[in-house]
């Protein structure tokens, strides 16, 4: 007889939320008042955004919003009527807390126009704990968005009753810098339109975000769009959910049973297509939520952006002469092997040629396919007895070629995007009537270059983007009946981008561990062994640096490095 683990997952949830946790002695949000040594408030190493050396235009968007039920919450914006556009920065903040208690992580979403300015999920409260956090998010390239005034939402889908009475509430606003004086060229170029992909809702409404239950699900939306687009990029953020929550624990449909998991193997992959052909690419990061496998992995430190997803940008480019030729085009995207189900949101940011009324231009090669074929192997062993032992991977490797021109007001200008995306899953098992071990390897690789060709100028940018992480899980029954769960966790997300005259490189890690014991009657009855650790680093060639390191033992905070407490220097 094999022990199961189909609670695997969630039973932990209901066993700790109910203890003691370590009480939080700090609980301020904002830079430096955050790390607080003792302290089990949520707490991570991510830096601020960085803000030009003058005093911004805030503009509040709510406050002292509660989250009790599903309602989406709506609320007005209005231009900053004392700091007029262009903008040299616009920043969005926002400050949540939960009351102590019982409460699952939650999903929250801030949009704007339905353009999303905030996707991130909440921490989990105990008894005696009452997180607090802060976000921000740099929305300077959404600039076009605020020229107007319009409605935006947020979306905070929260249970209260007398089992799950944490309360989550929250302010945001966004912080609009002005322009230097007279010399508004020093502000960054950023796109003239700015536009979300909607979903419908069937109802005459608007799904945000988009409900991608099944790889055949899109978030698609019909456009026109102005006749003289130049460049384009898609933002994405495509985030797992339900029976996809743990997508890379999966394993392919016909040992999904006998292994006690979900199906559709380990691999998800965004695809993103125009007017139904393949148009590019965009990897899911393997987010865990701060309910996830353990809820003691990621006190005080969450796991690499778990409160504040970064979304991923596709390059269109090369579509940009077909966007131009006035007719309806179609921006979709879907999830590959989804199984129930992501959550995505997706936002289509146009440069425009200021100096031309029409652009003309084609794609010229595209090399995507239209879907990746991804490779499994099974190397599993069953006894007699019904135990089983083995390993399951699931890989994926292409490369592809999308270039295309536009014929501009300064000419014919070719772009030419070239990726190689390479995902790597591998799972060893051990599933017996005293033990169940699952440990997963994984890995994703996305090699971009880009192009750009105007007369006999070439311009190239290279991005390198790493998201390995590995996750080791053993529940072991004793002889007398109580029971472990050790899990061991490490994240990464990593960029390289390297262009003439500028490079930049960012690495942010979280490793954890802990032990969960429960009685021989099932009862919990206390965590061992918690350590984690959360390791930012960022640098450029123009000379902005940060580095940070947190340590945390027991649930609390244990050490926070000098660099923590730095500001990286607007450029």
């Amino acid at each position: 007889m094999k022990l199961s683990r189909s609670w695997f997952f969630y039973v932990a949830f209901l066993a700790v939320a109910s203890s003691t946790a370590v009480p939080a002695y700090g609980q301020s949000s904002g830079s430096n008042a955050r790390f607080q040594i003792g302290s089990s408030n949520t707490v991570t190493a991510d830096p601020l955004v960085p803000r030009p050396n003058q005093r911004p235009c805030i503009v509040p968007l709510f406050s002292n919003l509660q989250f009790e039920d599903f309602s989406i919450k709506d609320y007005q914006f209005t231009p900053p009527a004392d700091c007029p556009g262009p903008w040299k920065a616009v920043v969005f903040t926002a400050d949540f807390s939960v009351t102590a208690g019982q409460q699952f992580d939650r999903t929250a979403i801030v949009d704007l126009g339905f353009v999303n300015l905030y996707f991130g999920t909440t921490p989990e409260p105990r008894r005696s704990l009452a997180p607090t956090w802060h976000v921000e998010r740099d929305v300077t390239d959404y600039s076009a968005l605020f020229e107007n005034s319009q409605t935006g939402h947020v979306i905070l889908g929260n249970v209260v009753n007398s089992t799950f009475n944490g309360i989550i509430s929250g302010n945001a606003a966004l912080e609009f810098y002005p322009s230097d004086q007279g010399n508004s060229a020093l502000n960054r170029r950023t796109p003239d339109a700015v536009l979300p992909l909607t979903q419908p809702d069937g109802q005459g409404g608007v799904n945000e975000p988009a409900f991608l239950v099944h790889a055949t699900d899109q978030l698609a939306t019909s456009l026109i769009l102005p006749r003289n687009v130049e460049r384009a990029f898609l933002d994405v953020i495509t985030q797992s959910q339900i029976g996809d929550e743990f997508w890379y624990s999966c394993v392919p449909n016909d040992v999904a049973n006998q292994l006690q998991s979900c199906g559709n193997t380990a691999f998800r992959e965004a695809e993103i297509s125009i007017d139904g052909q393949p148009a590019g690419v965009a990897p899911v990061y393997p987010w865990i939520y701060t309910g996830g496998i353990d809820p003691f992995l990621w006190e005080p430190i969450p796991g690499v952006q778990t409160l504040n997803f970064v979304p991923y940008r596709v390059d269109l480019t090369p579509f940009a002469g077909v966007l131009s030729n006035g007719q309806p085009h179609t921006v979709a995207v879907s999830v590959f092997n989804a199984d129930n189900f992501f959550s995505a949101t997706a936002t289509l940011l146009l440069f425009l040629d200021r100096d031309a009324q029409q652009i003309t231009g084609e794609v010229t090669e595209n090399t995507i396919g239209a879907n990746p074929v991804p490779v499994v192997n099974e190397n599993l062993q069953t006894d007699s007895s019904g135990n089983i032992s083995g390993t399951v991977t699931v890989s994926s490797s292409r490369a592809f070629t999308v270039a295309g021109f536009v014929n501009t007001s300064r000419g014919r200008v070719d772009t030419i995007v070239r990726q190689d995306v390479n995902f790597n899953n591998s799972q060893n098992f051990t599933v017996n009537a005293t033990t169940f071990v699952q440990d997963v390897t994984q890995k994703t690789t996305l090699n971009s270059s880009t192009t750009t060709r105007s007369g006999a100028v070439d311009f190239s940018t290279t991005e390198t983007f790493e998201y390995p992480l590995t996750l080791n899980i053993a529940f072991q029954v004793a002889a007398d009946g109580s029971t472990t769960q050790q899990t061991t966790a490490s994240q990464k997300f990593k960029v390289d981008v390297r262009e003439p005259f500028f490079a930049s490189s960012v690495s942010n890690k979280v490793d954890s561990t802990d032990t969960l014991n429960f009685s021989a009657s099932g009862v919990f009855t206390g965590g061992t062994g918690q350590k984690s650790s959360q390791d930012y680093n960022f640098a450029n060639s123009r000379g902005q640096s940060y580095n940070c390191t947190l340590r945390a033992e027991n649930r609390a905070l244990t050490s926070a490095s000098e660099g923590c407490t730095e500001q990286i220097r607007f450029k």
